[in-house]
Parts: structure tokens; C-alpha cells; sequence
């Protein structure tokens, strides 16, 4: 993708080029160390405003594990996720959701289903062993 084109601040294509070349679920932390070699001077609060710019635009995805646990990806499509319980290793997946699931979802909660999106927790083949 040609991030000149897109109208950014220069450290916001450095951030949107960090999410969108890594293969990686990356935090804002990992994002701004990877942003720092590309952009020695960038401050962290800089990093963490283009994040929150970049999602708010659809430029890159959220996801988030609790109240403290934020990592960004480059798929904007849904999807899910597993996650290892040991060392935190994200992947992504594809899976199916059927509408049914969804409507039992929505009724059993009393949510109006805006989207629905799976997380496995468990070991990943590293921690297994």
C-alpha cells in the first residue's frame, strides 16, 4: 500500500507501516519501538494518538483483552483470534459464526448483536510441548 497517498503525518505512516508490515499482533509499546527505528524521534505519546487515529479512520485494527490489554492488527476484516494463556502469542482465525449463535447470543444477553467475534484461550504447540 502507498502510504504517501493516504494524507498523513509523517509519523502516522511510520505507525500505520509498522501495523501493516508486521505478521504480528503488536502492543503500542512494540509498536513504538519498531516506529523509533524507523523515526528515531518519535515520542511515545505521538505513537499512541496515531494509533488511536488510525483505528478511529479504519486504517488498522483493535483488539483488546480486558482493560489493559490492547494490541493492534492489520486485518481490517472480522475475524477471530486464539490466544496463548502462557506467552501470549495472538494468531488469527477464520471461523464461521452462525446466525443462530448469534441470535441465541443476542437473546441470552439481551445485546442487540453488533458484531460477534471467538477467542480461544489455551496452549499454543510451543507451550504444549
Amino acid at each position: 500500500m502507498d502510504f504517501e497517498n493516504l494524507g498523513l503525518t509523517k509519523q502516522r505512516r511510520t505507525v500505520l507501516r509498522v501495523i501493516r508490515e508486521s505478521d504480528e499482533h503488536l502492543t503500542a509499546n512494540e509498536v513504538f519501538a519498531r516506529a523509533r527505528q524507523l523515526l528515531p524521534g518519535i515520542a511515545f505519546a505521538t505513537v499512541y494518538n496515531s494509533l488511536r487515529y488510525l483505528k478511529t479512520e479504519g486504517l488498522i485494527g483493535e483488539v483488546r483483552f480486558g482493560a489493559d490489554c490492547t494490541r493492534y492488527d492489520r486485518t481490517l476484516k472480522r475475524h477471530d483470534h486464539a490466544i496463548c494463556n502462557d506467552c501470549g502469542k495472538l494468531v488469527d482465525l477464520e471461523l464461521s459464526i452462525p446466525n443462530s449463535l448469534i441470535k441465541e447470543a443476542s437473546k441470552r444477553s439481551k445485546f442487540e448483536a453488533g458484531s460477534v467475534e471467538v477467542t480461544l484461550r489455551g496452549l499454543c504447540p510451543e507451550c504444549k510441548g
